[in-house]
């Protein structure tokens, strides 16, 4: 590289490092236009570790989590469990909350950033309230309008783009302390934190793995029916086939694999009526697996478009004592006993999590239970029309016996 070429390759590495150092500056500006209290936590003293309860309230709604005999659950769902890992995330994302901005606004200019308490007029925002097991009120505080990152590119989580941008940050102010006139900007947007109950519910939820049969009872009997197969890689094969019926296999693959990835929208309060869920008037579903466990499934009513009530129970009889294999060696018997061991403590701790949801209606989506709506003919090959077909074979042979004429000779002598 001689002195001519170093000397370009000098100038442009400054030219790109000014390039980025304005971009960042440009990027970065928009966090820079009001006050000080860079750095400074948003609540001060957070016993994050004494939060019992919180509460979520909007305009719209009001949500309730509440910790219950160490389990936090979802209190607008009958208690239903709650997503745990989502509350220790939104209450530990609090308790590290930075500002990068601060300002002190008067009462006049709350609704601008939304900070308004909810019920009390234009420009309300989010209010949160933290609260310990006896009640009493640890912290609360208001999230209010999203500070919005502009740009042309879009938002890697899918939002926005263009000149609305997305959601990078939000204007925070607490409440009930010394600096409760100063509204703080900070980086997190808190777009999940809605008083939303669906959004908030565990979503764990029971699965049925190596099925044996599955038999399903419709309210019109001749539409019902069963399938089991004799090994986990069989086929499965109808149960008390009728005369001219024959199973297209293509049409029950995904029976055997029916509830093996399950999951659920919504729960129902605990006493909804039957007439609402259907629940009376269900599909029911009966399953055995290999793994001797045993569901019984009803689906009822759906509920729009893309929604079914469901309930279930689930049963267990898991052998308590292992069977010797013909074959045996001493060597591994040791190794056998521990596997056959801790299977069957996994069989029982899965059985116990998924008794736990029996007393529970969900609300599952259309794909879940697709297999199991199904009635007998659809699980059947096409019947070809035989008049067709005898047409067909008809008019084939007909073809084969026509004379064929003789080919024209060609003279091509004058």
């Amino acid at each position: 590289m001689n002195r001519k070429q170093f000397i370009l390759l000098v100038i442009v590495g400054l030219l790109v490092g000014g390039a980025g150092y304005y971009l960042s500056q440009k990027d970065s500006s928009s966090w820079k236009s009001g006050g000080g209290a860079m750095g400074q936590k948003v609540v001060s003293d957070f016993p994050v570790n004494d939060v019992a309860r919180v509460t979520i309230k909007n305009d719209k709604a009001e949500l309730s989590l509440v910790k219950t005999n160490e389990v936090w659950t979802v209190g607008e769902r009958s208690f239903y469990p709650a997503n745990f890992g989502d509350i220790k995330e939104f209450l530990s994302k609090v308790w590290e909350l930075k500002a990068v901005q601060s300002e002190e606004i008067g009462e006049t200019q709350l609704s601008r950033l939304e900070l308004v308490e909810p019920g009390k007029g234009a420009g309300s925002g989010t209010m949160v309230e933290f609260r310990n097991k006896e009640g009493k009120m640890l912290r609360s505080l208001i999230l209010g309008k999203k500070h919005m990152k502009k740009g042309g590119a879009a938002s890697p989580f899918g939002g926005g783009g263009g000149d609305e941008g997305w959601p990078d940050g939000r204007w925070v102010k607490v409440l009930g302390e010394a600096k409760s006139k100063d509204a703080s900007l900070v980086t997190e947007s808190f777009s999940q934190i809605e008083p939303k109950p669906e959004q908030w519910l565990n979503k764990d939820f029971f699965k049925v793995e190596k099925l044996k049969s599955i038999a399903v009872t419709h309210l019109d009997a001749t539409n019902s029916w069963s399938l089991s197969r004799a090994a986990e890689s069989s086929e499965m094969i109808l149960a008390e086939a009728k005369d001219g019926e024959k199973l297209d296999s293509s049409k029950v693959y995904s029976h055997a694999n029916a509830f093996s990835s399950a999951s659920f929208n919504d729960v129902l309060m605990s006493d909804a009526k039957p007439e609402v869920t259907g629940l009376d008037k269900a599909t029911t579903v009966k399953i055995e697996t290999f793994e001797q466990f045993s569901y019984t499934i009803k689906v009822g009513k759906g509920s729009g478009e893309d929604a079914f009530h469901l309930a279930f129970t689930v049963g267990g009889n898991f052998p308590k004592e292992r069977e010797p294999g013909k074959d045996e060696k001493k060597e591994d018997v040791e190794k056998l006993e521990k596997e056959f061991k801790e299977k069957f403590e996994k069989n029982q701790e899965k059985l116990a999590k998924e008794k736990e949801l029996e007393k529970w209606i969900f609300l599952v989506s259309k794909w879940t239970v697709e297999p199991v709506q199904k009635v007998r003919k659809d699980l059947m090959a096409e019947k070809k029309d035989e008049a067709k077909e005898g047409a067909k074979d008809a008019t084939k042979a007909a073809g084969n016996d026509d004379e064929k004429l003789p080919e024209p000779k060609l003279n091509l002598n004058n």
